[in-house]
């Protein structure tokens, strides 16, 4: 019974460390900019599909989860802050929806098994991605008014790069997915 114990603790210690680690990859990921057409690109949403397809749905949620806490309690984790305003203040700002999207796009990332096929990934990821986007543009036009071209400006800039890192992502899948073992 000791054991058992032990092994629980343990278990729940090394998911911790994992979401806390999480946490901070997914930040260096929103403050890096990459060069890309036609707007410069981050890795943001490749670490949130990341998550979910090597932690499994539970530890991904929470992983984004504290993510999310920590900026909306005013730590400057997102992207484009803190020049653009932090805490409660940038996250209830244009880009709420697409950071609420993350739970979901890293939810549907973790049904991703090894044992599909590379077309069956890509697709699965297209969905996740797509999440983001949904609820990106739909808070994004409650914010700014549905008379804007909420599409161009919330979804098309953004549209290579996310192909980009779905396709990077769905050849390597099968090699993330032995993370799961670990965790």
């Amino acid at each position: 019974m000791e054991l058992i114990k032990q092994n629980s603790h343990s278990k729940i210690i090394k998911s911790l460390i994992v979401i806390f680690l999480g946490s901070l990859i997914l930040t260096i990921s929103a403050k890096i900019k990459i060069p890309f057409y036609p707007v410069p690109m981050t890795m943001q949403t490749f670490v949130v599909l990341f998550l979910g397809i090597s932690l499994g749905y539970k530890v991904a949620l929470a992983t984004i989860g504290l993510y999310l806490l920590e900026g909306i309690l005013g730590l400057p984790v997102f992207s484009n802050s803190p020049e653009r305003g932090i805490g409660l203040a940038y996250f209830t700002g244009p880009t709420m929806g697409y950071l609420i999207g993350f739970l979901f796009a890293c939810f549907f990332a973790s049904f991703i098994k090894n044992n599909d096929n590379y077309l069956v990934i890509f697709l699965k990821l297209i969905l996740s991605v797509s999440t983001i986007y949904i609820l990106g543009i739909l808070w994004l036009g409650a914010l700014i008014g549905w008379d804007k071209p909420i599409f161009e400006l919330g979804v098309m800039p953004f549209l290579i790069a996310e192909i980009f890192k779905i396709t990077l992502l769905t050849v390597v899948a099968k090699k993330i997915l032995i993370l799961r073992k670990f965790i």
